[in-house]
C-alpha cells in the first residue's frame, strides 16, 4: 500500500519562522558570544581606522584577564543603564542592533590595554613607562605627542586604557582605570574593508 506523500508547509507559514529563527540565532550571538562593531573616530589610528568594522569576542575574558596591548570594547564611565528599560523594548532594541538597523542607546569605546592591576604607569618626556620600565608601541600613531602623566596605580580588577591616536584620543588618562566588568569583549579581527581585513 503506497503512502500518502507529507504534506508541505506552505511558504508563506515557513517564511515568518524562518524570519524569526533567524532574528533569535542573531541576538544570542551578539548578546553571548561575538558582535560587530563600527568604529566612529580616529582615536585609535592607525590600527583602527573611521569606518572599519570589527569584531569583538565577548567570552575572551570569561577564563582570562585582559593583558596590555589587548585591544577592548568597553562600556564608557558615563554611560547610562538600562537596567529599566521594559522587556519589549530590549528586545527590539537588541534585534535592531544586531541587524545593523539603529545605534546602541551606549556608545561602546574601544581602545588599548597599557596595563593591568597592581602595574603603576607613567608617561614622561613622550615616553610610556610600566613599573618604571620603558615600553616599546609601536602601535601609536607616529608623531603622536604624549604630555607627562602620572604615576598612576592600577587598582587590581581594573586596567588602564587608551588610544593608539594619542593626540586625539579622550582615554584612561581622562577618565582614569576602568573596571574589568565594564569590558564587553576583545577586537580579534577587522572585517572590513576588505583591503584591510586582518587580525589586530
Amino acid at each position: 500500500m503506497a503512502r500518502k506523500p507529507t504534506p508541505h508547509t506552505p511558504f508563506w507559514i515557513e517564511l515568518p519562522i524562518l524570519v524569526l529563527i533567524a532574528l533569535v540565532v542573531a541576538v544570542v550571538i551578539k548578546s553571548f558570544l561575538i558582535q560587530a562593531f563600527f568604529i566612529p573616530s580616529g582615536s585609535m589610528r592607525h590600527t583602527l581606522e573611521i569606518g572599519d568594522r570589527v569584531l569583538v569576542n565577548k567570552l575572551s575574558y570569561i577564563w582570562s584577564e585582559p593583558a596590555r596591548g589587548d585591544v577592548v570594547v568597553f562600556l564608557p564611565p558615563w554611560g547610562q543603564t538600562q537596567e529599566d528599560e521594559p522587556l519589549f523594548d530590549a528586545l527590539a532594541r537588541h534585534v535592531g542592533e544586531s541587524l545593523g538597523l539603529r545605534s546602541p542607546n551606549i556608545e561602546d569605546l574601544i581602545k588599548r590595554v597599557i596595563a593591568v592591576g597592581g602595574e603603576t604607569v607613567e608617561i614622561r618626556d613622550n615616553q610610556l613607562l610600566v613599573d618604571g620600565v620603558p615600553i616599546a608601541e609601536p602601535y601609536v600613531y607616529p608623531g603622536s605627542h604624549m604630555p607627562n602623566f602620572g604615576p598612576v596605580t592600577i587598582p587590581e580588577g581594573y586596567v588602564l586604557v587608551m588610544g593608539d591616536n594619542r593626540d586625539h584620543s579622550k582615554d584612561g588618562r581622562v577618565f582614569g582605570p576602568i573596571p574589568i566588568d565594564s569590558i564587553v569583549g576583545k577586537a580579534f579581527i577587522r572585517i572590513w574593508p576588505l583591503d584591510r581585513f586582518g587580525r589586530l
